[in-house]
């Protein structure tokens, strides 16, 4: 597979400048993220390329002084910083911080690209449908840069490439464990943005995928304490109730679940259905039947297009079965309150007919 081919084929960097345009804006599909991470690896000067925006978050970042932003913004446009009006020293201000906002998006779509095809096995044949070749050339080629340059778009961005083509490091072609490649460009993303919600979940979710599970909790915990998102409240709240539910411990897994249920966000977002089912499975591990019995009734009452993926959750949860056997009465009562759930197609679609 030809290096400046490969994933977008003729046309490779254009393409691939379109996707990172995209993920500036934080517009980038996760089939388009992937396409991207992939084509980094195979790619030299396109890795370059994205090393050169790595620099350039850390030139403004490292900036805490205000002044000093303003006087880095006149030095790269060859101005005297005195020069400059006050108008022309706010407007550089925002278009700085606008700029590691920007490229903080970047980082974190291609850590979480990174996070999945480490973590699942599938993940790019599901993003490309057959298995993708990934060739490292060891080129140093700065082409897609100069072709930027002599088109003129010396600017685009709001960098200066003319510098960017001198602050190579490859970085991250050194690091060869694409987990590592995960945990790096998600820091970095919090490096520039520490607001970043989402970055600190999926960091979080690396975490807890490596059995960190204190590293994992206090992530979660930071996200539903500061997010200004409900919804990354509520995808912390249900993490925070997994963790709390692996250790047995389910008065705090309820807790975590019940307030996606109180705050009304599963009616909201119907992502979060699956917390009432949460809550269901842990009233039955602390043998609450009666209160069980009620939250399963509701989840079907207030989600009734998830019938299958409940009859699924069921399916899945071998402990919960067993705990329901265990309760006198509790499985024929289920299926009188839930007969939905024993239906032929709700059957049929938990076991994949």
């Amino acid at each position: 597979m030809s290096s400046h081919q490969g994933i977008y084929g003729m046309g490779a960097h254009d393409e691939f400048l379109k996707d990172l345009s995209c993920m500036f804006d934080g517009e980038l599909e996760e089939q388009a993220a992937g396409r991207a991470m992939l084509h980094i690896e195979e790619c030299s000067s396109c890795r370059s390329f994205f090393e050169d925006l790595r620099n350039q978050v850390r030139a403004h970042r490292d900036m805490e002084n205000p002044e000093e932003l303003f006087a880095h913004v006149a030095l790269l446009r060859a101005q005297d910083e005195a020069k400059l009006s006050d108008f022309e020293k706010i407007s550089a201000n925002v278009e700085s911080i606008e700029l590691i906002n920007r490229l903080a998006t970047v980082f974190y779509q291609l850590g979480k690209a990174y996070a999945l095809s480490a973590i699942d096995p599938g993940y790019r044949t599901l993003i490309f449908e057959a298995v993708v070749a990934v060739d490292r050339t060891k080129s140093a080629g700065r082409g897609f840069v100069d072709g930027v340059l002599m088109r003129g778009e010396g600017d685009l961005g709001g960098l200066d490439w003319n510098e960017a083509r001198h602050s190579l490091n490859g970085r991250l072609e050194r690091i060869n464990d694409p987990l590592e490649k995960a945990h790096r460009l998600l820091a970095e993303c919090l490096d520039a943005d520490p607001s970043h919600e989402e970055a600190r979940l999926y960091l979080a979710y690396l975490h807890a995928h490596e059995g960190k599970t204190l590293k994992a909790a206090k992530e979660y915990k930071e996200v539903f304490d500061t997010a200004i998102d409900d919804r990354n409240r509520g995808h912390a709240a249900m993490q925070l109730g997994n963790l709390h539910g692996r250790e047995e411990d389910y008065r705090k897994a309820l807790a975590c679940y019940r307030w996606i249920t109180i705050s009304g966000l599963d009616k909201a977002d119907d992502r979060f259905f699956g917390a009432r089912f949460n809550i269901g499975k842990c009233w039955v591990m602390l043998g609450e039947r009666e209160r069980a019995l009620q939250t399963f009734r509701e989840l079907l009452d207030t989600h009734p297009d998830h019938v299958v993926e409940v009859a699924k959750y069921f399916a899945g949860a071998p402990s919960l079965r067993r705990s329901i056997d265990l309760i006198p009465g509790f499985p024929e009562e289920l299926v009188a309150r839930c007969p939905e759930l024993f239906s032929d197609a709700a059957r049929g679609g938990a076991e994949g007919k």
